[in-house]
């Protein structure tokens, strides 16, 4: 498996990350992962209300300690 694609949506407001990030699995093929990086606590909703309604797969969504939220999306 090849490594994911990186999004640093850090320091965006919503919807920016979320909008970078549809933006940019546009230019995907099925089955290459995403990985958004982001500040916006609200990302945590916002990433998976879009799988659900996309259709591509939230393989995981993280805190670290220092107050970036990760998230994983696998493009179907």
């Amino acid at each position: 498996m090849t490594e994911p694609v990186e999004l640093d949506a850090k320091g965006l407001d919503c919807p920016m990350p979320l909008l970078k990030a549809k933006r940019a699995l546009n230019t995907m093929a099925a089955g290459e992962r995403l990985r958004i990086l982001a500040t916006d606590q609200g990302s945590m909703r916002d990433f998976r209300v879009f799988a659900e309604q996309s259709g591509n797969e939230l393989l995981s969504s993280q805190e670290t300690a220092d107050g970036v939220y990760i998230h994983l999306i696998e493009k179907a």
